[in-house]
């Protein structure tokens, strides 16, 4: 169990993806360290229950990340409510098992609107109010994916690259304005997007060296980590947590 009381005091985070699996894990980490969080899906039935049973200092706005307009309303609600944004979270994202050859012109574009340009599109509404804080953390999830070739995942795997990128450049970008931005790159994690390996699961779960799945809340730990001032000297980096897949 994460300890995690008061690493996050009074800080106010937004969460993508929040609505369940690692983005919910997320949420329940930052609150028990003391943030004030809202996450964002468009599962909204989902994102408004978790919501609901985190508690009140959680809040549900629905969101397209792959839509710049959805951004810009989600941040502008948030900044009205709060006044202000010290964590980011970019963690919605999809998956889908597809080989180069596989992988049709509609997935192509649905990947990268989702995973590549929702990733752009928050780190461009949020960093100019970071800036003028003089702080904030902006946490992206990757994947090992971004790491590594993958040949099931191709168009997965382009995107995870480009989070990296990304990552990297927006961290240059804003680190003399106190600003700190990190990527995550979990391996397999148990949660919903498991279950896209389909038959694949099974040997790919065998060939962890770890043995077995990751626990979202494990991954969670890190995300906390980065987001607190725990990690002030830690941005433009890549944290992998994956149970010794890359090794």
């Amino acid at each position: 169990m994460t300890e995690t009381t008061g690493r996050l005091a009074g800080k106010i985070a937004v969460i993508t993806g929040g609505a369940r699996g690692q983005g919910a894990a997320e949420a329940r980490l930052f609150i028990d360290a003391g943030a004030t969080v809202v996450i964002t899906d468009v599962l909204d039935d989902e994102g408004k229950a978790m919501a609901e049973q985190l508690g009140d200092a959680v809040s549900y706005l629905h969101h397209d990340v792959s839509s710049s307009q959805e951004w810009r309303d989600v941040v502008a609600s948030v900044i009205e409510t709060h006044g202000r944004i010290d964590v980011l979270v970019n963690n919605a994202g999809i998956f889908q098992i597809a080989t180069l050859e596989e992988t049709t012109d509609d997935d192509w574009d649905r990947m990268l609107a989702i995973n590549q340009s929702g990733v752009f599109f928050g780190l461009r509404e949020v960093a100019p109010l970071m800036r003028a804080q003089g702080s904030g953390s902006i946490v992206n999830i990757s994947s090992i994916a971004g790491l590594s070739g993958t040949a099931m995942a191709f168009s997965y795997s382009a995107t995870k690259w480009a989070v990296r990128g990304m990552t990297k450049s927006a961290a240059r970008d804003l680190a003399a304005s106190g600003v700190r931005v990190n990527s995550v790159h979990p391996g397999i994690i148990d949660t919903p997007m498991f279950e896209e390996f389909g038959e694949h699961g099974g040997p790919v779960e065998s060939a962890i060296p770890n043995g077995r799945l990751a626990e979202a809340e494990e991954v969670g730990g890190l995300v906390l980590y980065l987001a607190s001032d725990e990690s002030s000297y830690c941005t433009g980096q890549e944290f992998v947590i994956d149970g010794g897949w890359t090794a």
